[in-house]
């Protein structure tokens, strides 16, 4: 397996996130929120993103920018994996967030490509949801080939990094064959980080046909974990015939609570039953006809006893432990952050004597200092980061940082009306990458990440 920043950033996490289990409860108060953080934000003079002192970005690539290939930049960039390549070199593959009706904000323009895409438009145009490559010099971060390495896709939203060097890039869309386009969506597609040019568009049918979010690999066994951008969404583990060889299929599973007598509804929206820091040991059930042509797959998951989400999003591996963004959950429906810390036997037929644990990490009482969380990071010193993307008419978004105590802090404020997107570390961790969503804009940014605060 080749080493990266998710297989390896365990390290920089373990002393940070484990053992404060106990005083994740203090999120549930807006006032036990008030974790200064990095200090006080600096005005941005450009008017784009404001960031602590001592912090500093520049921006590598935006819309409309000439790209290696001959094509444009893409619109719309959301998730993001970085990778650490050949000869000190780094790769970022990034999502472009677009539908069927945004083909003038894809590589093209408005001009007819004859590239061979995953799928068109039933009046013939090709789709311009997919990624885009970009490879740097590590030392400069000098961009050096910038390129289209998957297109003919629906609104690539999130997705995650793999141990083996790739990117799952995941639709957020379940359109179907005939309405408008001439295959069917709702897939997860691989795109390896060394590939030049495109990839072979293969969509990962055995993990499912759904409103895909992100994914995470645990690198000790290979099973991939996905979350779905739903009002009643549920978690999804996807259990691989070969590890790292997912086109050869495996087994999807979703995550069911241990304790029957528990309400399977983590929202907490109505009658809370999710406690923040207390863990629920669960188990998990086998998916049937995961293809789901009718979109249901969530709703018999449920009915089976599966644990029910406010829109899954983000999700990252730590060490030993991920965790993932539910947007809209809590009384507040301003969000909350979910761990999982599988079991020992995860996957295996021993797990039911030793199972995994879930645990409502967070749960924000206050807009103010956490709202609709969504991509989701470990930064070096082991705090999390969050990308904020709200749904107001006016949104105010942040990159929010938490302790492991479950205390939001404002790590950077953008300027712009549009959602931060895409955060992800330099293999050396001296570097954070993000996007601004629209008109896509991907910056560097540095600063002292790993300060203990």
């Amino acid at each position: 397996m080749q080493l990266n920043r998710r297989n390896f950033s365990g390290g920089l996490t373990a002393l940070a996130f484990s053992g404060f289990a106990q005083h994740s409860s203090l999120a549930r108060s807006g006032e036990a929120m008030s974790h200064k953080g990095y200090g006080a934000l600096q005005p941005d003079p450009n008017g784009l993103l404001d960031l602590p002192e001592g912090f500093s970005y520049r921006v590598i690539s935006e819309f409309r920018g000439a790209m290696s290939d001959g094509n444009r930049v893409p619109d719309r960039a959301d998730g993001m994996g970085c990778f650490a390549m050949p000869d000190g070199k780094i790769a970022l593959v990034r999502n472009h967030e677009l539908k069927v009706s945004n083909f003038d904000d894809g590589p093209f323009g408005n001009i007819p490509s004859t590239l061979e895409t995953y799928d068109h438009s039933t009046d013939g145009k090709p789709l311009v949801g997919g990624t885009t490559t970009l490879l740097l010099d590590g030392q400069t971060l000098a961009v050096e080939r910038e390129h289209l390495s998957l297109v003919g896709t629906i609104r690539n939203c999130a997705g995650g990094i793999t141990p083996w060097g790739s990117w799952l890039t995941c639709e957020e869309d379940v359109t179907r064959a005939g309405d408008g386009v001439k295959r069917d969506h709702g897939w997860v597609f691989e795109v390896p980080a060394a590939h030049e040019g495109l990839v072979d568009p293969v969509p990962l049918k055995a993990m499912g046909r759904f409103n895909h979010e992100a994914a995470a690999v645990d690198p000790a066994t290979g099973i991939v974990y996905l979350t779905e951008d739903r009002n009643d969404s549920l978690l999804y583990r996807f259990i691989p015939n070969v590890a790292g060889k997912l086109t050869e299929g495996g087994k999807l599973q979703a995550l069911v609570f241990a304790d029957e007598t528990l309400d399977n509804d983590s929202r907490n929206w109505n009658n809370p039953s999710l406690k923040p820091g207390a863990w629920q040991f669960v188990r998990w059930i086998d998916m049937t006809d995961v293809e789901s042509p009718v979109d249901d797959l969530r709703i018999r998951g449920a009915n089976d006893g599966a644990v029910k989400f406010a829109r899954g999003e983000g999700i990252i591996f730590g060490d030993g432990e991920f965790y993932f963004c539910c947007t809209s959950g809590g009384a507040t429906k301003e969000g909350q952050i979910m761990r999982y810390r599988p079991s020992r036997f995860e996957g295996q037929k021993e797990e039911a004597g030793a199972p995994g644990l879930l645990q409502l990490f967070m749960e924000s009482t206050d807009r103010r200092q956490y709202s609709y969380g969504d991509n989701i990071e470990i930064a070096p010193n082991g705090h999390l980061i969050v990308c904020e993307d709200q749904y107001s008419d006016t949104v105010d978004n942040h990159l929010r940082g938490v302790t492991p105590r479950g205390e939001a802090y404002a790590l950077g404020r953008i300027r712009v009306q549009t959602e931060p997107a895409g955060a992800c570390f330099s293999p050396d961790g001296k570097t954070m990458f993000l996007n601004l969503y629209s008109p896509t804009k991907t910056l560097a940014i540095s600063g002292p990440w790993g300060k203990a605060i």
